[in-house]
């Protein structure tokens, strides 16, 4: 018994021993995290040969990398016209290449960030690798920034192109002799560089052709050459790479430094007639947009089998933008509905032409469900969104579709005096140019308060739908809720645009001076606010874009050096120098785009 209790208890040990014998075994958790990007071991060749005569580049690390977004990143200078293969092996990156390279000449290969270790990601910042076909590398640099023009912002995915060649056509033909992309700050910079005189451009290249030939990308200039020598070798001062943090702890643009060459980008102007859209978003409703008002000559429209009295057309103020409203309900019930339209075009050689063209206009309604469809009720906006209204704000009604004359014995406006309602006499005016659109006028008192009311079927639409009764309470602000900015502009001589922008760069009001003095803007709403000037050098009231043809730089805008606080009941004096040139602060670029 005693030997048979030994032998379980045998078996049992041997058993227990067996199983911890196969438990897997794994590395302890935990440790620092790796934040070392990868580090080159081995190039063939080494970057800065001399007399290089190869196809290939091949770039080993001590850890497997990964490309991330090695097409938008990578780039050459000199470009090459076919672009280079890019692969990995391993933990090597291959690089070759089919174009013949110049004689004499240095090439840079930019990787940006793109090349990174396979496990964290951790990149090799504004990685280069450099070589030489002939027995020097050119060692010269040229700095700068770049801007849009009438905003000052950072444009992304820009190129800045360098031409030994001083004529126009050579940037809209021939590939640039060095060439580099802007950073997200707005700094660019390209190296080795032999001594000579250029064409400095930038582009940003919508058919990735290095080249600007097409009417659509935004281009920039400089209007004189520039030398580039050994006396005057354009290096920049040594980088805050700190950056800046957010309160939110996300790490903003780092602010750019100085460089010796300003860039304005612009876009074209538009010159081209054509049709850029048509569209159907409703079935009774057909929008057409052309690229230029079209002046004399008009925007026609005409459907076939269809009266003229089946459908009424519309023009913006601007008269580039057509809205057909369709009122036969046989028409609008069509799922495809065939029009014919009339419009200036500009052809192939330049000349304006007057084209017809055939357009189907499509409309898919939504699938329909067993659920039992309830109305979709008619509503009109009145703009009065809470409880407290603007001061001298017009009421403007709005609605989806054309308006009937509304039934004004259904609309009534009270003023609340204490315990009883007085009636405001009101008078609804149609909208000349907007048929979805009514403003209401009436005597409405600073720090009263008012109940507007609408019956059902005061307002109705051309096609039977009517609105359901609706009332709202609001009550007109006072003149001491609000602040007040006084501008006291000067050191310039000429007409200028002086724009008030919201913290996000919204228009809030225009003012056109012809010289310096002092400018108001009242009933401000508590707040930060953005000043903005344009230089009309042309006088015409707008601001204007360049144009590389005629050598005309856009007019240029300037920015006052931070925002400024309104407060309620404050009076706030500021000067302003607008005499002195100012691109946008920084700080505030970033937190523009935070706010996209």
């Amino acid at each position: 018994m005693h030997r048979s209790i030994i032998e379980k208890t045998l078996n049992t040990v041997t058993i227990f021993l067996i199983v911890l014998s196969c438990a897997k075994v794994s590395s302890p958790s935990g440790g620092p995290r790796d934040r070392e990007p990868p580090v080159i071991i081995k190039s063939i060749p080494l970057s800065g040969t001399r007399n290089f005569r190869g196809r290939e580049i091949v770039l080993s690390f001590n850890e497997y990398v990964v490309l991330d977004k090695i097409n938008e990143k990578f780039m050459v200078s000199p470009p090459m016209k076919s672009k280079p293969g890019i692969f990995i092996r391993g933990k090597s990156i291959r690089v070759t290449f089919q174009d013949e390279l110049r004689d004499s000449t240095t090439y840079t290969f930019y990787f940006q960030d793109a090349i990174r270790d396979l496990n964290e990601g951790n990149p090799i910042d504004n990685f280069q690798f450099v070589f030489s076909t002939g027995p020097v590398i050119d060692s010269l640099s040229l700095t700068g920034n770049l801007y849009t023009a009438f905003n000052l912002e950072v444009p992304d995915n820009t190129l800045v192109l360098l031409y030994s060649s001083m004529a126009d056509s050579a940037v809209k033909k021939q590939l640039p002799d060095y060439i580099t992309r802007v950073e997200k700050n707005g700094e660019f910079r390209i190296d080795n560089i032999r001594d000579g005189r250029y064409r400095l451009y930038a582009l940003k290249d919508i058919d990735n052709s290095k080249n600007f030939n097409l009417r659509d990308e935004e281009f920039a200039f400089l209007d004189e050459p520039v030398n580039i020598n050994s006396e005057k070798n354009y290096l920049p001062v040594v980088k805050d790479t700190t950056g800046t943090t957010s309160a939110a702890g996300k790490t903003l643009v780092k602010p750019p430094v100085e460089g010796e060459f300003k860039l304005i980008l612009f876009p074209a102007e538009k010159k081209l007639r054509y049709l850029t859209s048509s569209d159907r978003k409703m079935p009774y409703q057909l929008m057409y947009t052309l690229s230029l008002p079209p002046d004399s000559l008009k925007f026609n429209l005409s459907i076939p089998e269809a009266g003229d009295d089946s459908f009424f057309i519309e023009r913006n103020r601007n008269r580039d933008t057509i809205t057909v409203w369709l009122t036969d309900s046989t028409l609008y019930s069509r799922t495809q509905i065939q029009t014919i339209v009339n419009y200036p075009f500009t052809d192939s050689l330049g000349l304006q032409v007057y084209i017809e063209d055939t357009i189907m206009m499509r409309f898919l309604a939504p699938r329909a469900t067993r659920a039992k469809i309830k109305r979709t009720p008619y509503r009109v906006n009145t703009g009065i969104t809470g409880s407290q209204y603007g001061i001298h704000k017009q009421i403007i009604l709005k609605s989806p579709t054309p308006f009937i004359e509304p039934d004004t014995s259904r609309i009534r406006l009270y003023e609340l005096a204490k315990e009883q309602r007085l009636l405001v006499p009101v008078n609804l005016e149609r909208d000349t140019t907007n048929s979805c659109r009514y403003i209401m006028n009436a005597d409405l008192q600073e720090g009263k308060s008012y109940l507007f009311i609408t019956d059902s079927a005061a307002f109705r639409n051309i096609y039977g739908e009517y609105s359901d009764s609706t009332g709202v309470k609001f009550t007109v602000r006072t003149a001491d809720s609000y602040g007040k900015l006084i501008l006291n502009i000067t050191n310039y001589e000429g007409a200028r645009i002086i724009q008030l922008l919201s913290s996000a760069e919204k228009l809030i009001k225009e003012v056109h001076m012809k010289e310096d003095g002092t400018l108001e803007f009242p009933n401000l709403e508590k707040g930060f606010y953005r000043l903005r000037v344009i230089y009309d050098l042309n006088g015409d009231g707008k601001w204007t874009t360049g144009d590389f043809d005629t050598g005309r730089q856009p007019e240029p805008v300037s920015y006052y050096p931070g925002e400024i606080e309104i407060k309620v009941l404050w009076d706030v004096t500021q000067p302003w120098d607008i005499g002195t040139f100012n691109i946008k602060d920084y700080k505030l670029r970033s937190a523009q785009k935070s706010l996209r």
